[in-house]
Order: structure tokens, then sequence, then C-alpha cells
């Protein structure tokens, strides 16, 4: 009866019962499994109660702002500047414009802090493009698919806002060891462009930018660059919380899109809101249902289970911490980055953090990488999902194409699990650890 809720909730997986109803339903039925008759009003409550708690949090209040900061963004034409000015950088390489898409994702996930986001703001942009300048459909829509996973890694990052929600971590220091390994993503993609490019002798996307080129595009992109730099440097400072800098956020993208930039009419404003609203209800009725299910986990005792279970096989460390990055990579390919973190989150940290002294900001990291670039993992993963609709070539088609630049991700997230320093660097360096 212990993980009776666990095989329930897959059991509703495999139905495609939405994952929401899928951790409710198995919260109420393994209570009413495990009551039987006494299975009454109060117990429905203290199920409702979970759910509650875990949507009221004043922390979470972030997530709905950095996701209506990221809508306004989107609609405001700051893609489009953001491509413009990372051509003007890196356009002039043999293979530019994949480069460019790296670039823009690196960019752009200051912005938005969605791989989701990234692919179809990005994607409809430059994949035209790329196959208009001889590049296939196909890797067009993987680069843009592989690049995108770099968007939820570097700050603002609503897993990570799920995450130091859920474990009580502090969110700054998650900002601050996402940095570097959402970096090492994009350099690592760039590696590997670099040689399709040698090899297939891509095009140059454009001549070598003058320096007055260069400066016209970034006046053009000054107000998005400064996003970041705002957010990160309240929050790492301490000036602001993540809460506040996420209204912040919200309140810069609105008067720069709005009045500034003016590529968002006030009639247009309602449309944007909606779409905010929708976004954050979704994700906010999930972390409440992922909080009832961790309760009910933790009533049944799972996380001690799977704890002496794990540490039964073996007590090295080096192969539990492998064992942990093959089990979140096959997670990460049935299962979205939110609810991964809601669900296991609680229950691997019993192993990692309480068990064999994991530091908590680099067990988050990993944890958060490796189910981002689930994200782009097949068969589920959604930004091949999203690739395939903008590209319209098949899922299967794409995730063939992205295999090499998944193995670069892959690689990242083996070195940065054994080897803490660059998650750990600037945490230290800027006193958050």
């Amino acid at each position: 009866m212990q993980v009776a809720f666990l095989w329930i909730f897959l059991l509703a997986l495999a139905l495609s019962v939405p994952v929401v109803f899928g951790l409710i339903g198995a919260t109420g039925l393994v209570m009413v499994l495990d009551l039987g008759g006494d299975f009454d009003a109060r117990d429905l409550n203290s199920i409702v109660s979970q759910i509650w708690s875990g949507m009221s949090s004043v922390p979470l209040m972030a997530l709905p702002m950095f996701i209506l900061a990221g809508e306004l963004m989107n609609t405001g034409g700051i893609t489009r500047r953001l491509v413009a000015f990372s051509q003007t950088l890196i356009g002039h390489l043999r293979g530019g414009l994949a480069h460019v898409n790296i670039l823009s994702s690196v960019l752009f996930a200051g912005l938005s802090g969605s791989a989701v986001a990234d692919t179809s703001a990005l994607g409809s942009m430059l994949v035209p493009e790329m196959e208009r300048q001889g590049y296939t459909r196909r890797f067009a829509a993987a680069i843009t698919a592989a690049s995108s996973v770099i968007g939820p890694i570097i700050p603002p990052s609503g897993i990570m806002i799920i995450y130091a929600f859920i474990m009580g971590v502090s969110p700054a220091a998650l900002f601050a060891g996402g940095i570097v390994p959402g970096l090492m993503i994009g350099a690592g993609l760039m590696g590997v462009t670099w040689l399709y490019a040698r090899r297939y002798d891509f095009p140059v996307a454009n001549r070598r930018a003058t320096l007055r080129e260069v400066g016209q595009a970034g006046r053009h992109t000054i107000w998005a660059l400064l996003t970041p730099v705002i957010l990160l440097g309240g929050i790492l400072s301490g000036l602001f919380t993540p809460t506040e800098a996420a209204g912040i956020a919200a309140a810069y993208a609105l008067v720069v899109a709005v009045f500034v930039l003016r590529e968002i009419r006030l009639a247009e404003l309602g449309a944007v809101f909606t779409r905010a609203a929708v976004a954050s209800g979704v994700i906010l009725l999930l972390i409440g249902a992922a909080k009832a299910f961790g309760w009910v986990a933790d009533q049944v005792g799972a996380a001690q289970m799977l704890a002496d279970l794990m540490l039964g096989l073996t007590q090295n460390r080096l192969l539990l911490l492998i064992v942990l990055n093959i089990l979140l990579l096959i997670v990460g390919m049935f299962l979205d980055a939110g609810p991964a973190i809601l669900i296991l989150g609680p229950i691997l940290s019993e192993v990692y953090v309480d068990q064999l002294g994991v530091d908590p900001v680099h067990f988050a990291i990993v944890m958060c990488v490796n189910v981002t670039v689930g994200l782009a993992t097949p068969p589920m993963g959604l930004v091949l999902f999203a690739a395939s609709s903008i590209s319209g070539e098949r899922v299967e088609t794409i995730a063939r194409a992205l295999l090499p630049f998944l193995a670069v991700e892959i690689a990242v997230i083996f070195v940065i699990t054994l080897w803490p320093a660059p998650v750990l660097f600037l945490p230290r360096i800027m006193g958050l650890l």
C-alpha cells in the first residue's frame, strides 16, 4: 500500500490523463484505499487544504509575474531585436544563422525563462530564414529545440522558483548557480554547430558588421538587455526579493512594450494578460496538486523507502550521482520539468542531500538542468512538439537531427554533477552560500 499512489499516478499517465488530474486522483484514491470506510469529509478537507497551501504561498507570486513579463516582451517585438543584435555579433561566422539561433536563446533566456516560449518565438522567425539560406528544415528545427532548453537554466527561471519553494532553498543562490551551466550548454552547442559548419559548408548569414552597426543594433535592443541586468542585479545584491523582482519585471516590460517601443497597443493588453493568467493558473494548480501528492508520499514514508533502496544498492557516492542522472533523464522523456521537480524533488533530496550530504544548491541545479534537457528528449519532450508544430517536420525526424546536440547537453549534465565548481562558483563569490 506504501507505493499504491505512485502506481495509480503512473497508470493515469499511461491513460493520457492530464498530469494535474493524475496527481489529485492518485492522492484521493490512495487515501480511500488506505482508510477504507473511515474516509470522510475531514480527509477530503486535508487534500483540499494541501492543494490550497501549495498554491497560496507568497514566493509563488513570482511565477505569474515572470510569465506576464515574458508575454509582454515576446509580444512587444523584443525577439526580433534580439535576433538582429545576435546577427551583428556572430552572423559573419560560417554557419552564422545557426550560431545566431543559439546566442538568441541565451539572450532570450534572461527574459522568458521558458523553453517552449523560446522555441515558439525564435523558431517562428529563424527556422524559415535558415531554410531559405540552405539549411535543412529538420536541422533548423533541431538546433532551435536544442538551444531552447537554455531558457529555464539561465535565470530568471520558473522551475527554479518552484524548486526553491518546494525545498526551501534560496532562489537567489539557484539563479546564480544556473548561469555557468547555461553558458556551458550554449558554448557546447556552438561547438557542435562549428563542426557541422566545417563539414557541410554551412552558409555565412551576413558580412561582418561594423562597430557602428553593432552599436545601432545594441541600442535597439538595450531595453531588452537591461531586463536581466536589473533583475539579477537586484536579486543577487539583495536589493529586492525574487517575488519583488518579478513584479518589477512585469511593470518594466509593460512600460517598455507599450510606451517606449510602442509595439503593443492598449487594446491588445487584454489578450496578453489573458494568456499570462491561463498559463499561471495551470502552473499553480499543478503545484497545488503536487503538494498534496508529496504530502501523501511523506505520510506513507515513500522518501525513506527510496533512500533505503538506493543506499542498499551501493554506498558509492559517485555511482549514486550517475544513477541520479540516468533516472532523471528517463523521467524527462515522459514527464514535464515542473511536475518532475514537484514530485521527485522532495523524494530524491532525502537520498542525496540528507543521506549523502550533497550541497542543496548543487543538487537543485543538477536536477533542474536534467529535467530541462528532458524537454528536448524524445518521446515526450514538449519543445520537440513545439519545434514540430513550427517547422512542419515530424517529431521523430527532429529527434534524430537533435542527437548530437543532446549528447553535448548530457555531457554538460555529467560534468556539473561530478564537478560541483561550475555550479557553486558564482553563489560562493556572491556570498549566497
